[in-house]
């Protein structure tokens, strides 16, 4: 594991930050970390990683984009895509470009220490999660009914990155209120009890509920 280079990329503070301190604590050598794709891409020409894992959707460049690049410009560095996207085409894509990992956001970390170790010994891996979710998704409208006006502000806040202090200034609630609306939140729209299960589902669902 310490022999074997990382660099990690999402334009998520929160979720870089909870990737980060899971491989760091299970004793990964990251050796940079970007916040958008082209600090991605900088780290990944500078440092020569052994692996890169890329969120797929960030500022300035793709984790495709770098993934195309990376074939012709740093043909040593082994790609991981770690998307919120259930898009086929993405999917078909990344296959295309001999991507080495690919892994949907909701069980990121569940699967990037086996996704990892089969990457390490040159093989691909592509969640077994990805092929039911392959589809055109939506909100499911009957449970998002069920939420009241406050717990849409606070999800809505929630998909702007915004932690539960900053939700509870803005809205001039107490912390504890926001834990609670963020639980009913969770509960209403069926979500998995794991963290950031809400954050993610806040994120990849904010255009159809804003």
């Amino acid at each position: 594991m310490e022999q074997t280079t990382i660099i990690t990329a999402d334009d998520h503070p929160l979720l870089l930050k909870g990737l980060n301190d899971f491989l760091l604590e299970r004793g990964y050598n990251i050796i940079g970390s970007g916040k958008n794709g082209r600090e991605a891409y900088n780290l990944i020409i500078n440092e020569n990683p052994n692996i890169a894992i890329l969120d797929i959707q960030m500022p300035f460049m793709s984790g495709i984009e770098i993934a195309q690049k990376c074939k012709t410009n740093c043909p040593d560095t082994k790609v991981i895509l770690i998307t919120l996207h259930k898009e086929r085409e993405i999917y078909e894509q990344a296959k295309e470009l001999n991507i080495f990992g690919y892994i949907l956001k909701e069980f990121a970390l569940e699967e990037i220490e086996n996704c990892l170790e089969q990457v390490i010994q040159g093989e691909h891996y592509f969640s077994p999660n990805i092929g039911k979710k392959l589809q055109s998704h939506g909100i499911d409208t009957e449970l998002f009914s069920k939420l009241t006006p406050s717990e849409k502000k606070i999800l809505k806040l929630i998909g702007e990155d915004k932690t539960n202090k900053e939700i509870a200034s803005l809205l001039f609630i107490s912390y504890r209120t926001v834990e609670k609306h963020r639980s009913n939140i969770i509960n209403k729209l069926q979500l998995e009890h794991k963290t950031n299960s809400l954050l993610i589902w806040a994120k990849q669902n904010y255009s159809s509920f804003t």
